[in-house]
This record gives C-alpha cells, sequence and structure tokens, in this order.
C-alpha cells in the first residue's frame, strides 16, 4: 500500500486554476496534491542577443521555492547572492520542455518568460512547473492573438511531465515527497500529447533498474500524462 493510499497508477487529486496572477499575460496555479506552484507568463518585444534579426522568438522559465514551501525554512537565493545548481537545472529543464511544443518562428522576435514559484512542495514540482506552464503559455499566447501580435497561437501541441518510482519493488505514478525520498528509482518524464519524448530524468537510488523496467515506467509516465492534457485543455476552457 503507498502511504497515501492510492493505487499504484494513480495520479494525485489536480487542480488548474488559470488567471491566477491578474497582471500577466498568462498565469494559472496548479495543486498537484499538496505541491502548489503559481506560474507566470509575461511577455516581451525583445530576444536574447544571440536571435536578434532571426525572426525567431523565444521561451525561457525562472524557477523558485518560497521560504517555507517546505517543512523547514530554506534561506532565499536572492539573499544568497546566487542560485542553487538545483534550480538553475529545473528552469533550464522547464524552458527546454516548453521550447519543445512552440514554433519560434511563428512567434517572432518576442520573449516569454515563466516564472515558476513554488507556493507549496510535496513532490513534482518540476513537473507541476511544466505541467502548468504549458497553460500559462497557452493563455500568453492566446492574449498575443487576441491583440494582433501574432497570427496564430505558436504551439505545436502541449507539454506536460510527470514523476514515476520503483518502491518496494512495485512500479508507481506521481511520487509525493514521503515517496520520493524512499523510492528505488525516480524518474521524470517530459511528453507531448503526440507521443513524443521531450526528456527522461531516471536515477537509481538503490538497486540498479532494467530496462524492462524503465519501459514500464514511461507507459505508466503516458498514462499519467494523458489525464493531464485534459486537465490542461479543461483550465484553457476556463480562462
Amino acid at each position: 500500500m503507498r502511504p497515501s493510499g492510492r493505487k499504484p497508477d494513480e495520479l494525485r487529486p489536480i487542480t488548474i486554476e488559470p488567471g491566477f496572477a491578474r497582471h500577466a499575460e498568462g498565469s494559472c496555479l496548479i495543486r498537484v496534491g499538496g505541491t502548489e506552484v503559481l506560474v507566470a507568463a509575461s511577455v516581451e518585444g525583445k530576444v536574447p542577443p544571440f536571435l536578434r534579426g532571426s525572426g525567431e522568438g523565444w521561451v525561457t522559465a525562472e524557477y523558485g521555492m518560497l521560504p517555507r514551501a517546505t517543512h523547514k525554512r530554506s534561506e532565499r537565493e536572492a539573499a544568497k547572492g546566487r542560485q542553487s545548481g538545483r534550480t538553475q537545472e529545473i528552469q533550464r529543464l522547464i524552458g527546454r520542455a516548453l521550447r519543445a511544443v512552440t514554433d519560434r518562428k511563428a512567434l517572432g522576435e518576442i520573449t516569454i518568460t515563466l516564472d515558476c514559484d513554488v507556493l507549496n512542495a510535496d513532490g513534482g514540482t518540476r513537473c507541476a512547473a511544466i505541467t502548468g506552464g504549458w497553460v500559462a503559455l497557452a493563455l500568453a499566447c492566446r492574449t498575443l492573438h487576441r491583440l494582433n501580435v501574432i497570427k496564430a497561437s505558436p504551439l505545436r501541441g502541449q507539454v506536460a511531465a510527470v514523476s514515476c518510482g520503483i518502491l518496494g519493488g512495485e512500479m508507481v505514478l506521481d511520487l509525493d515527497y514521503d515517496e520520493d525520498s524512499t523510492a528505488e528509482t525516480d524518474a521524470n518524464f517530459v511528453l507531448t500529447d503526440q507521443g513524443g519524448l521531450v526528456e527522461v530524468q531516471a536515477t537509481a537510488e538503490g538497486r540498479p533498474f532494467s530496462e524492462a523496467e524503465l519501459a514500464g515506467l514511461l507507459e505508466l509516465a503516458r498514462k499519467g500524462t494523458t489525464e493531464l492534457f485534459r486537465k490542461q485543455l479543461e483550465a484553457l476552457e476556463k480562462a
């Protein structure tokens, strides 16, 4: 039995509340069990220097956790004067995931920055940020289209992320903190609604896992992201 009482292939309860940050071009508050992430998309009419004159836009992300997002207060990274390696790795992952489903030529020389702030952490914060990030990005693109800045949405599909793992010898979907901290294998899958793989992060915390087990975790992830894609579309309909 999982600590949460969930079935092995069961996601935590998920809600996506669009338009949570009123001043952003696109935003949402995504709740995945006890994990809550606020994602705000901001639009700028410029691109990084390496893209100037290319006709291509840019989608990037910043990620951070509030000091009391976890059971113990953590010092603000701004107070330290530098970001941790974990923070940099996660925000780069979010940016890569969202760019994978964005036609940057169709976007034009515009930058969309996704600010992902973790309000409460209970495992899977990077996955929640990617899943909610797509909703915020889609809403920002909708705003640009309504203002006639772009002719059509540059999004080529959906992208979402979910964690899977091996816990007590059993494959399970969507690990919370209690499971993540004791799992023998921990993996994050970033997938598109067309079946594409954007990124796979898998680590053996105990014994090495087999190729067959990796395939089994991917099958679980596909089941989970199918539900996440549905939740994303429902959030856009509500917006």
